[in-house]
């Protein structure tokens, strides 16, 4: 049986202490601000001085994908600080090792490693794909269990090649496959489109990830592919692909890409006298600062978070950062942390000393047999250690995203 674990619930069992923050730099990377709790100044607090569980929290803090790592970065924070000023677990403070990778694969695996040396236990992290999957394969040598907010592509926990599971790597984010038949079921069933065509950029594993498993179960639906374009990184100029689009006269069109580009693509559309709706993945958190109301019209995406519908964690959020929650990134980072505190929890429960094999392999085996609460919602994890949830539906109104409904 799997054991429930919601966020209240595990507040609410950890004891009173003090609260102590660690922040780390690799390489040139700058450091995010540290979430260390003030201390509490009890004799409880007291006596558990110097007993600390160190987290890795591995993110982009700098550079292109920043957006995205700043925001997981502050979410994970948020909620350890919360569990920290709460008491800790059993008593133990989280010390928290934060590096930035700045979006690159080696510098990732330089933090990683330096993260070990200084005796991690768990980690929180990657961001992105690619750094993601330089850090699991570093991982494995150490069985260290870590957890991603938000890296999508199913190679993060799963080689299909050998057939082998990562045992030691859980995400929060659903996975890119998920989201393609997602939005192709929804497509068919749901808005009742039967023609589709898809424009994606090439060579990077989470646009084709869900481009390839959106037309693939959108046919297996009944519907019909009419076009199928791509382009390239970098690239600014999509009307040679949305002309080809436009001649096949399809109903939608599907454009997993990152919000940047889906501006652009959604702009260029018009231009060429294309005026059917698009749907999206959760790259499009953010969009409307790149499109307008007139191009968003009609248009959905599914993504992990709806604003509004966990109201505690956004005013937290506020509280703590003195302004909203950015993106979808966040309430991915604080689940990813609320995960990996779920393992611990198992671990210290079993009387065990952190960072020792027997400690990680604890936490892994907590995180697999858990079932938690989060403010994405509720879930458990699959034979791949991916999350079994479901995916929040939104479209626009007045040029704003909108929640429509968990499908």
């Amino acid at each position: 049986m799997k054991k429930s674990i919601s966020r209240r619930q595990f507040l609410a069992v950890v004891g009173a202490a003090a609260a102590a923050g660690a922040l780390s730099a690799c390489g040139s990377s700058s450091s995010s601000s540290s979430t260390a709790a003030s201390t509490a100044g009890s004799a409880a607090a007291e006596g558990a001085a110097g007993a600390t569980i160190k987290v890795g929290l591995l993110a982009p803090l700098t550079g292109d994908v920043s957006v995205y790592g700043i925001a997981v970065a502050n979410g994970a924070n948020l909620y350890i600080k919360q569990v920290n000023e709460a008491g800790g677990i059993n008593g133990k403070q989280i010390e928290v090792v934060e590096m930035d990778e700045q979006g690159d694969a080696t510098q990732a695996v330089t933090c990683f490693t330096q993260m070990v040396d200084e005796g991690i236990t768990a980690l929180i992290g990657d961001v992105t794909t690619t750094p993601t999957l330089a850090v699991v394969a570093e991982s494995q040598e150490y069985n260290m269990p870590m957890v991603s907010a938000s890296a999508t592509a199913e190679a993060v926990t799963y080689d299909a090649e050998t057939d082998t599971v990562y045992q030691n790597v859980f995400r929060t984010t659903f996975t890119d496959p998920f989201q393609g038949v997602k939005m192709a079921d929804y497509a068919t069933d749901k808005l009742g489109y039967t023609k589709a065509a898809v424009i994606y950029q090439t060579g990077a594993d989470y646009n084709e990830g869900l481009a390839t498993n959106f037309e693939a179960e959108f046919a297996s639906n009944g519907g019909e592919i009419v076009a199928s374009e791509t382009y390239s990184a970098g690239d600014v100029d999509f009307k040679t692909q949305l002309t080809t689009i436009l001649s096949a006269n399809p109903e939608v069109i599907y454009c997993p890409n990152y919000y940047e580009d889906v501006g652009q693509i959604l702009s260029q559309a018009v231009d060429v006298g294309l005026t059917v709706p698009f749907l999206g993945g959760d790259g499009w958190d953010g969009v409307t600062q790149y499109a307008t109301a007139e191009q968003l019209d009609g248009c959905y995406f599914c993504a992990n978070y709806a604003t509004g519908s966990n109201p505690d964690f956004e005013s937290a959020y506020e509280a703590e950062y003195g302004e909203p929650y950015p993106n979808g990134f966040s309430p991915l980072g604080y689940d990813a942390a609320l995960t990996i505190c779920g393992g611990l929890q198992a671990a210290e429960d079993a009387g065990l000393e952190p960072g020792t094999d027997e400690y990680k392999q604890a936490v892994i085996d907590g995180i697999k047999n858990g079932s938690f609460e989060g403010v994405t919602g509720s879930f458990t994890f699959d034979d791949h250690n991916d999350p079994i949830k479901t995916a929040a539906i939104l479209t626009f109104e007045n040029g704003e995203a909108v929640f429509v409904e968990q499908y």
